[in-house]
């Protein structure tokens, strides 16, 4: 099972970030992860990628992960080490493909709104909250349908199909 909590500074981000800003398509001409994470961010917070720290946490307003359906835009984020995205909304395919890599994606209006660049952040998972340790803030989030939080629990899509796999096979070894 995943880790229930997420610890990590926020990084502020406005409405309609998209996902040329997330990375840019000159570094989209593979899908390594490692080559991916050294230009997160890049198209529109150069050297993001050098001062984020594994587990931070993006905070964006309306709309994020328009644009394109760049399905290496949240792999270039996890693999940079982000830990969770909370925004007041998602364009809907960077949301689809955020789950497929099992990246964490939380929406919550207020916290949009109300949480700063640099703000230290701890995230319930399983509770759905997000207490901000800086301002003593604690915010609820709207709820993941289960199977979508078990794809997000698993890893990823991929994983989550084979963990899947792998128990009817043993169920059918039982009969």
């Amino acid at each position: 099972m995943a880790e229930e909590k997420i610890r990590g500074l926020a990084w502020q981000y406005g409405d309609d970030i998209d996902t040329d800003q997330i990375i840019p398509a000159r570094y989209c001409n593979t899908f390594d992860p490692e080559y991916l994470a050294d230009y997160a961010m890049a198209g529109i917070d150069l050297g993001f990628a050098q001062r984020v720290a594994q587990g931070d946490i993006i905070v964006a307003g309306r709309n994020f992960g328009c644009g394109s359906s760049r399905e290496v835009a949240p792999l270039a984020l996890k693999a940079a080490g982000v830990g969770a995205i909370v925004a007041h909304s998602f364009a809907r395919i960077f949301y689809r493909n955020a789950v497929n890599i099992g990246l964490l994606i939380m929406v919550c209006p207020a916290a949009s709104e109300m949480i700063d660049t640099g703000e230290e952040l701890i995230i319930d998972k399983a509770g759905g909250t997000i207490h901000s340790l800086t301002s003593g803030k604690a915010f609820r989030c709207d709820e993941f349908p289960a199977f979508i939080q078990e794809i997000v629990d698993s890893g990823g899509m991929v994983k989550y199909v084979q963990k899947r796999l792998a128990k009817n096979k043993e169920q059918v070894n039982k009969s």
